[in-house]
């Protein structure tokens, strides 16, 4: 069998071994390599730092406000959305200053549409918040 024929065959692929010589191992292990990415986001993203922050206030103010068990599933949803926007807004940026540490308009447009996608994220979880708090910050205000 030629080099060619054993690098086509997928039976021999060793894409794994060649590129990701750290992903060799069980479950737990995956998990942990998964959780440094998202406390390293955490660590060295101020934004990540501030959605983090406001994700914490509105669930707290969800409790404190009685809010409903779908109410929260949603905040929570939204949440989730915006954070995960910024993981990969954080993922796409490192990429792109691997492959291009210069200046480059095209390299700065794909990251200003990554930061958009969190934009996005946030305000659509803003209106989300909006309508869950308001109603119960009304009834709150209004005493009912």
């Amino acid at each position: 069998m030629s080099q060619k024929e054993v690098e086509l065959n997928p039976l021999t692929d060793d894409h794994t071994d060649r590129v990701h010589p750290y992903a060799r191992g069980n479950f737990i292990t995956s998990t942990r390599h998964a959780w440094h990415g998202v406390v390293h986001v955490v660590e060295h993203e101020r934004n990540a730092r501030i959605h983090l922050l406001f994700a914490v206030a509105a669930l707290l103010l969800g409790i404190f406000l009685h809010i409903s068990d779908e109410g929260l599933a949603s905040v929570f949803f939204a949440v989730l959305i915006v954070f995960l926007a910024e993981v990969f807004n954080t993922a796409i940026e490192r990429t792109l200053d691997l492959i291009e540490p210069r200046e480059n308009p095209q390299v700065k447009l794909i990251k200003d549409m990554a930061a958009g996608a969190v934009l996005l994220a946030a305000v659509g979880a803003v209106f989300i918040g909006i309508a869950v708090f308001l109603p119960a910050i009304m009834r709150s205000a209004w005493g009912h």
